[in-house]
């Protein structure tokens, strides 16, 4: 996710001429627009944590007359999309369509066009996934195009979104006050909350790597007062400033970032969470695991 758009573009452009150099050093990619992102976090290593009856338990209102609407922030070029949609609607490799191939809808951005113009052509279910290009962190462009997405359905917010490997981009390029907003921004757009929050110790090697290749260090870095033990200090912001509650995690990925989930405290309120759903951590920061 990149600072701006006219940096990001910039960023792709060179990435174009060079594109094997940065599948090598990762760190070239100072918004996390890798062209090969897939490649070295592949999507089953998320998916064997997720229960792929989670959407249904979640919202297990009738499909036809209310399908579940999914945003899909920083998307890439859509492989981890298309696969939590296979996953979420249990559809087996090359099953293009089904039966419930109506019950869920993404809405995917990334800042990088030449990734979102990738994920357009490859995608497998163009009528369910839509992709677009867009700086999450411009708020006028981002209100014009989730709104639109949103008034197709007569809805006013998301069921749900998917932050995955995000954060510390938002982080490093907008600082402690842009990843506040931006935690705000998505809490307020979704009703559920699924989080990756990469570690501290991919702050570090996202700055040692810039640093390596002579490209310039990342404006934040050195004055973030956010810091340490990264999903706790998430958990913190959107449970303490932003009106939700942790309800899940869902253990860790092999490159030892935890996926969490978050739900709305309004919307429990309303729509308790199923029993079946969560049982008591053993961790005093309140983590919950899967019941299996």
């Amino acid at each position: 996710m990149a600072a701006s758009t006219k940096q990001a573009t910039g960023g792709v452009e060179e990435a174009a001429a060079e594109e094997e150099p940065r599948i090598l050093e990762p760190g070239a990619a100072p918004f996390g627009n890798f062209p090969q992102y897939s490649r070295f976090h592949p999507p089953e290593q998320r998916l064997r944590l997720l229960p792929p009856e989670l959407l249904r338990r979640l919202f297990p209102q009738s499909p036809e007359s209310r399908p579940i609407l999914g945003l899909d922030v920083g998307c890439n070029s859509g492989d981890l999309s298309v696969a939590l949609y296979k996953h979420f609607l249990s559809l087996r490799d090359g099953e293009t369509c089904s039966d419930a191939s109506g019950e869920l809808h993404l809405l995917c951005c990334d800042i990088d066009p030449v990734l979102v113009e990738r994920a357009e052509k490859e995608c497998p279910f163009p009528d369910a996934l839509t992709f677009i290009t867009l700086d999450f962190m411009n708020q006028r462009t981002r209100k014009v195009l989730l709104s639109s997405f949103l008034n197709q359905f007569g809805r006013s917010v998301f069921d749900i979104g998917f932050c995955m490997s995000v954060t510390m981009w938002i982080h490093l390029n907008h600082g402690d006050r842009g990843l506040w907003e931006f935690l705000a921004h998505l809490s307020s757009l979704c009703r559920y909350l699924l989080v990756e929050p990469q570690p501290w110790k991919c702050y570090r090697a996202a700055a040692r790597r810039l640093r390596k290749l002579g490209l310039h260090d990342f404006d934040h870095f050195r004055s973030l007062a956010i810091r340490g033990d990264m999903a706790n200090q998430i958990v913190q912001i959107l449970t303490q400033d932003h009106g939700m509650e942790l309800v899940c995690c869902f253990g860790n990925t092999s490159w030892d970032r935890s996926l969490l989930l978050f739900r709305a405290k309004q919307a429990t309120e309303t729509h308790p969470i199923p029993e079946s759903l969560v049982e008591e951590g053993k961790e005093k920061n309140r983590l919950r695991s899967w019941r299996q």
